[in-house]
């Protein structure tokens, strides 16, 4: 990309793209399925979910050729995000209660039923591209976790040219392809992230292939073209919003790359892709203590307010799901699992799962919420409970500091639909419910105890 221009024509570009080579091909019988997984990304930021000052083509169009989700949940940090989502189980009962230190081969998910390991028993190829963050030893690495082919990083986070890793001690590399070491210095990782899959896909283009994209990106490093900055700092976008943006306009761009690419193999049409991120936008000091944004919703990365785990999130089939839907109901990313196995018609077993297919919210806007008996959260001390639109939160955090938290707030009740900033503490308003949510938490502890890994 060599100037701005190119970068915003290259991203149109794509949208203009149609489903190539899909005429007169029906669908197989078996759909492959991409889980784009993004890092650190706002609740808002994309122009689909509320921001008016990011340019993101691609992903709008991904999200408006099927259906979004308004209420969608995470976790409110990375590594147990990723265990929920691959196993369809809280991260407590994953094994994956907070981030895997890069430290310890010890730590990381222990051995698990993966969507992987269910995709590939239905003969599906399976692949990891991107980043891992659940474990460094081998037992613990992707290909141990029914992934085929896996390229990306095993730890938190990486500078995008050296592939080095600078937190916990001296920096050093980690890029690894099936669990050895490799080196292409000076290279643009997202770029990387797009070759491996764009060959993993051609490889496999005759074959249902299963493939779990988890980009790096917003997080930091910021590390968006010069052009996107200098287009985003040209529109008066202040710091660190502009650094942010531009990293977000630049991941939009590699994104529609891949996208595109699915479009030439004539795969698009019977391709299920999922889209979400795996928790809110950081505010820490190597994120420019912000950039990201949740609109009106309060926290933020590590926070069990909304914005902390509030996500963007959508799915879409083309040759079997409507375009342009929307659904309210409150869902989580444990979910996709048996959503997915649904779908591709897959015998899973879901005793054990915490999540539950969305099958029939998908099929109907008007559905009950899957999980209307309530939802909760936890992130070491902090906690959330929620039932309805009512939500309780135990000694509450909020890194983005939009209102002081008091020692009365330790128990912080909240009406989400009257109030969806959760700036009004209604505990001692309403203590029955308080009584309701806080005895549902305690039930939910005591399941996650008693059925660990």
């Amino acid at each position: 990309m060599n100037s701005l221009n190119k970068s915003i024509a290259g991203s149109l570009l794509l949208l203009g793209y149609g489903m190539v080579g899909q005429a007169g091909n029906p669908p197989a019988a078996k759909p492959n399925v991409i889980i784009i997984y993004s890092d650190d990304q706002g609740a808002i930021d994309m122009n689909c979910f509320g921001a008016t000052d990011l340019v993101t083509p691609n992903m709008d169009k991904l999200v408006k050729s099927g259906i979004k989700f308004t209420q969608f949940y995470g976790a409110p940090i990375c590594s147990p995000s990723r265990a929920g989502l691959l196993t369809g189980k809280t991260p407590q009962r994953a094994g994956v209660p907070g981030n895997v230190s890069s430290l310890s081969l010890a730590a990381g998910m222990p051995g698990q039923y993966t969507i992987a390991k269910m995709f590939k028993g239905a003969g599906y190829k399976t692949a990891h591209i991107g980043k891992w963050h659940l474990g460094n030893a081998k037992d613990k690495q992707p290909n141990a976790q029914g992934f085929d082919y896996s390229f990306g990083f095993l730890v938190g986070c990486i500078d995008n040219f050296s592939h080095y890793f600078y937190w916990e001690g001296a920096n050093r590399h980690n890029l690894y392809c099936n669990g050895k070491e490799v080196f292409y210095p000076g290279q643009y990782f997202p770029d990387l992230m797009v070759k491996e899959a764009s060959e993993f896909m051609e490889k496999n283009k005759n074959t249902p292939f299963f493939m779990y994209y988890a980009m790096n990106t917003p997080h930091y490093p910021y590390q968006g073209s010069p052009e996107w900055l200098k287009y985003y700092q040209g529109k008066g976008v202040k710091y660190p919003r502009d650094l942010y943006a531009a990293f977000v306009s630049t991941m939009d761009e590699k994104l529609g790359g891949l996208l595109h690419k699915l479009e030439e193999l004539g795969l698009r049409e019977n391709t299920i892709i999922v889209f979400q991120s795996d928790n809110g936008y950081s505010t820490e000091e190597r994120a420019h203590s912000g950039g990201g944004s949740a609109g009106i919703l309060r926290g933020s990365k590590f926070s069990l307010f909304e914005g902390g785990i509030r996500v963007p999130a959508a799915i879409s089939w083309p040759a079997k799901l409507k375009a342009g839907e929307v659904r309210d109901q409150l869902a989580v990313n444990l979910d996709w699992m048996p959503t997915l196995a649904e779908l591709c018609g897959i015998h899973l077993d879901t005793r054990d799962l915490d999540g539950i297919s969305l099958v029939p919210v998908i099929e109907n806007e008007k559905a009950e919420s899957r999980h209307a008996a309530g939802f909760c959260w936890q992130n070491v001390k902090h906690w959330a409970a929620r039932k309805g639109d009512w939500k309780l939160l135990g000694n509450p955090v909020d890194n983005t500091n939009k209102a002081p938290i008091m020692e009365k707030d330790s128990l912080f009740l909240v009406n989400l639909k009257n109030d969806p900033g959760e700036m009004t503490n209604l505990a001692e308003k309403y203590q029955d419910k308080v009584k309701e949510l806080k005895s549902q938490f305690e039930q939910w502890q005591k399941k996650n105890e008693a059925n660990q890994y």
